[in-house]
């Protein structure tokens, strides 16, 4: 089953499939990070489609043109009534093409810093494409590899 067709109202046990999707959260981001400590960030391709997702992040949100706002990420900012509302509208042409647009994945708030408590924010798949996708294109992950 795609999550995309996941409907959470008839699940059973909600508690242990949020527990799964805690763990598939993790794995996904030690799994983008351990990516990164291989390859720089200019170098890798995260979906066929990193290019369109771009394109359309600088349509809706022309703001990540400038690297240093891709590079911090206010978390309230995306998160208001008037951020959801731009993101859906992001997302929408977007969701066919994405396999789990919607499941949730961690993101670094902060580039130039490791996945930490603090610095870790939960939003769903196509954003963290469109923020990461991003921030490799402007190098800010090279660190990592370099490290």
């Amino acid at each position: 089953m795609s999550l995309s067709t996941f409907n959470a109202e008839e699940a059973e046990n909600l508690d242990d499939i949020e527990k799964q999707f805690a763990v598939k959260a993790v794995t996904q981001a030690e799994t983008y990070w351990n990516l990164l400590t291989k390859i720089p960030g200019t170098k890798l391709k995260l979906t066929p489609y990193d290019d369109e997702i771009f394109e359309a992040l600088l349509k809706e949100f022309p703001e990540f043109e400038n690297p240093d706002y891709a590079s911090k990420i206010n978390e309230d900012e995306m998160k208001s009534l008037a951020g959801k509302d731009r993101w859906r509208k992001f997302m929408k042409p977007l969701e066919e093409k994405i396999d789990d647009f919607n499941f949730g994945t961690l993101l670094r708030t902060d580039s130039s810093k490791e996945y930490d408590q603090e610095g870790t924010i939960f939003v769903v798949r196509l954003q963290f494409y469109a923020i990461e996708i991003a921030r490799n294109k402007y190098g800010l992950n090279d660190w990592i590899s370099a490290k």
